[in-house]
């Protein structure tokens, strides 16, 4: 069953009424309505495309928030060969949020760390929703360092709405951990590179994100804040969410012409929810065209241009 989006209520009456005359087709033989069930299909083509040819940004949060876009899960099961998970952070315990491990990607060998929403609502309690705390960025760090000890890339799956922002989480170090992290990220003298698959949420993003290279789902988001967050703050009124969408300038669009999104990946007319398989190899084909752009180079380039990378950006030059 489809999970239509708000916008989409057009496209899913559409649907339910070509459905609908499906149905009455089958209890009654004599009843041909091919013809009207054709041109309803039609319609509801023309109207996807019209849809996600001109998302708004407060939109593209909605399609980057979708249930059942492919999740970080998916993408290992998908796209990795011998996945072997490494669990806990050997300090507190194991943050189901954050799933990492060693992994095989054709002729490289890898380690993948990535947030982990859950399809369901068991596996999304679990999971967390995806909102790691300080134990998953913790457990993040220790596999960043197994990587430079070994000398293997580093590539991280980002979807998270943002860091845990609970009482325990906070009492834990979670500011620490999440600073340590992106700290990390910095040091490492591997190839880090970094995709954003659906939500890039505030500095839980940033602790994963602060990469080489960074590429986009088309239709993801990668913010400071939330656009409700945002509007609450701004405005008092958390149903500025649209404007504050806008404002902070949160597409893999606005964020390539800003210099902190290096690649788009195409999406579906549909977006990825409604083509998985597809994205995922789509997905699979930049991760590895990065991987490629890196092999070989020093350890001291690789660190030298990620810090120039991140401290170059926002710069501008003050005239007299």
């Amino acid at each position: 069953m489809t999970n239509y989006l708000e916008f989409e209520k057009p496209l899913a009456e559409m649907y339910s009424k070509a459905e609908e005359l499906r149905s009455l087709a089958r209890d009654d033989k004599d009843l041909n309505v091919d013809d009207e069930v054709h041109s309803l299909e039609i319609k509801a083509e023309k109207l996807l495309e019209n849809l996600y040819g001109n998302l708004t940004a407060w939109r593209k949060c909605q399609v980057a928030r979708h249930p059942d876009r492919p999740h970080c899960k998916d993408y290992i099961e998908n796209l990795f060969e011998e996945y072997i998970p490494l669990a806990g952070d050997r300090n507190f315990a194991d943050d189901h949020a954050v799933m990492g491990g060693l992994a095989r990607f054709g002729e490289h060998s890898l380690i993948v760390i990535g947030h982990e929403k859950g399809s369901d609502t068991k596996s999304r309690i679990e999971r967390n929703f995806g909102m790691a705390r300080p134990e998953g960025y913790r457990k993040a760090i220790r596999l960043m360092d197994l990587a430079h000890r070994f000398n293997l890339p580093v590539l991280t799956l980002v979807d998270t709405p943002g860091a845990y922002p609970g009482k325990g989480a906070e009492e834990r170090g979670q500011s620490e951990a999440i600073a340590r992290s992106t700290q990390k990220c910095l040091k490492i003298g591997v190839p880090l590179i970094s995709v954003i698959i659906g939500e890039g949420g505030s500095g839980g993003a940033v602790a994963f994100a602060t990469a080489n290279k960074v590429a986009m789902l088309e239709h993801s988001i990668y913010s400071v804040i939330s656009p409700e967050g945002c509007a609450s703050i701004l405005w008092k009124d958390s149903e500025k969410m649209r404007e504050a969408a806008e404002a902070l300038k949160l597409t893999a669009q606005d964020l390539k012409k800003l210099g902190v999104c290096d690649i788009i990946i195409p999406e579906p007319i549909g977006g990825a929810q409604r083509f998985k398989n597809e994205v995922i190899q789509a997905v699979g084909s930049t991760i590895n065209e990065m991987l490629l752009e890196f092999k070989g180079q020093d350890s001291t380039t690789l660190i030298r241009d990620r810090r120039e990378k991140y401290l170059s950006m926002g710069q501008t030059s003050l005239v007299a």
